[in-house]
């Protein structure tokens, strides 16, 4: 084999693994509270609203604290909760499953999160990525992980005590760079 031949194969492994790396999951570790934290604060939603998008206008922002979800305000229709993490400001959206139970995640894709336009809007059962029109549907969430999806809120990373799901301020603090080209 020639050079050339050899140098064209390089080039072609070489943009096969970043694109490879750019459909990697993203790593969602899992930090420990810290204790003698403040007392986590309530997302408060309009629930008669009719978009299934929240807003800084429409709702009030979380900051820096444990994000509580009423579960009982959780329906099909999903519920964007907003948040900010130092001067980052992000989204979690909750909603219930066609099983009854209630799904959580980051509202940016894992994909897509960088361009500023990874997010997530429902449309029926569906949501849809607002970058690259992936569809996913509403009984997925929390389920897949990986590729172009909603970034998933495990178990390890919030509480249920069956009134309230609460969402750890440091699992959202150490996801905030997933928020930090965010144009929504």
């Amino acid at each position: 084999m020639n050079s050339k031949n050899r140098n064209l194969i390089l080039i072609v492994l070489i943009l096969l693994m970043a694109a490879l790396a750019a459909c990697a999951p993203v790593n969602n570790s899992v930090e420990q509270q810290v204790p003698g934290e403040s007392k986590p604060a309530v997302a408060e939603v309009d629930a008669g609203a009719e978009e299934s998008e929240n807003t800084e206008e429409n709702a009030d922002i979380t900051i820096d604290q444990d994000i509580k979800i009423l579960k009982s305000d959780i329906t099909e229709k999903a519920k964007f909760y907003p948040y900010k993490s130092g001067d980052t400001y992000m989204e979690v959206l909750a909603v219930k499953a066609s099983d009854g139970s209630i799904r959580t995640a980051l509202n940016t894709c894992q994909v897509c999160f960088n361009s500023g336009q990874g997010y997530y809007k429902q449309e029926g059962n569906k949501l849809v990525c607002q970058n690259c029109g992936n569809v996913f549907g509403v009984d997925d969430v929390e389920v897949v992980r990986g590729g172009c999806n909603p970034v998933p809120v495990m178990k390890d990373n919030k509480t249920d005590d069956g009134e309230y799901i609460t969402v750890k301020r440091d699992f959202l603090a150490a996801n905030k760079d997933l928020f930090s080209d965010w144009k929504r």
